[in-house]
């Protein structure tokens, strides 16, 4: 059986809906709480088995890559300092056992496009998208293990979908999946933000993906689609009539972290849950709420 050990990370974007905060620093390196966006992404992976972690970046993204990278001068100090835990936490950022790799896209061109950017490093087995932006508390099964259980079951590729507003099918991939009486269901055929009287169901795609490698050929003949980008959702479209795909509606909350509301919400949950923070951060939104 093929198991699921490489993830792709689509970070090149430009991040304009966060601007000015984003005009040099990565999105995806915007706290929630006390960690980035991208750690959670890696984690959630992580949790799930993945020990190939490969970030799609841009010339702007290079913050990341120090996050990820050892930080001899910092760990020293925190060594001499005698700041134990907060030297464990720096150092175990990235696990050991688990590695990364960075490639470029050199220009924005979609989803599609950085993903395919990834092809030789992934070569020919199936493997993981993560999306940044979509945080997913997915409680005690994250949501990509929940995932890759699926694909273990199925062996072909699987997408996560969520219920969405009827009048938000413009911000999403949306699946037709016929019936719905299951969390998982084959799908029929999948539209990137159709207006919603065209909408196949209000069944929307959010940034987690298990795709086997015949995505890469059928992505080098997409065409630029929607927004005049090369789009992962027409790809799959052409998938799907090969062979099976899977919508599954998965069990969690998911944030928007790409929308201020869903970045504000994120971080307010977060904190709710933080070990060191909850009791205090609730009595003071009482209060403020008082």
């Amino acid at each position: 059986m093929v198991q699921i050990t490489k993830a792709i990370f689509p970070v090149a974007g430009l991040g304009t809906r966060f601007l000015p905060a984003t005009k040099a620093n990565p999105k995806e390196m915007m706290p929630i709480v006390d960690k980035p966006l991208i750690q959670y992404a890696v984690e959630e992976a992580v949790a799930a088995g993945i020990t190939e972690l490969i970030f799609v970046t841009s010339s702007s993204k290079r913050a990341i890559e120090d996050h990820f990278d050892s930080n001899y001068e910092l760990e020293a100090a925190l060594q001499e300092r005698g700041q134990q835990a907060l030297l464990d936490i720096v150092k175990g950022i990235l696990p050991d056992g688990v590695s990364c790799a960075y490639i470029r896209q050199k220009s924005p061109q979609g989803l599609g496009h950085a993903v395919l950017c990834a092809k030789q490093l992934v070569v020919d087995v199936p493997f993981a998208v993560l999306l940044a932006d979509d945080l997913i508390d997915g409680g005690p099964t994250p949501c990509l293990k929940q995932m890759i259980e699926q694909f273990n079951e199925r062996q072909a590729s699987i997408i996560a979908v969520q219920k969405i507003q009827p009048d938000q099918t413009k911000k999403y991939g949306i699946v037709d999946v016929g019936s719905v009486t299951e969390s998982i269901a084959a799908i029929r055929g999948i539209v990137e933000k159709p207006d919603p009287k065209d909408a196949p169901s209000h069944l929307g795609v959010v940034g987690r993906y298990i795709l086997t490698p015949r995505i890469f050929s059928l992505l080098e003949k997409t065409h630029k689609g929607s927004g005049g980008e090369i789009q992962l959702t027409d790809a799959i479209a052409k998938l799907q009539l090969e062979e099976a795909v899977f919508a599954y509606a998965f069990q969690g909350k998911r944030y928007d972290c790409g929308t201020k509301l869903g970045y504000l919400e994120a971080t307010i949950a977060y904190a709710l849950q933080h070990p060191e923070l909850a009791h205090d951060f609730k009595l003071s939104l009482e209060a403020m709420m008082a």
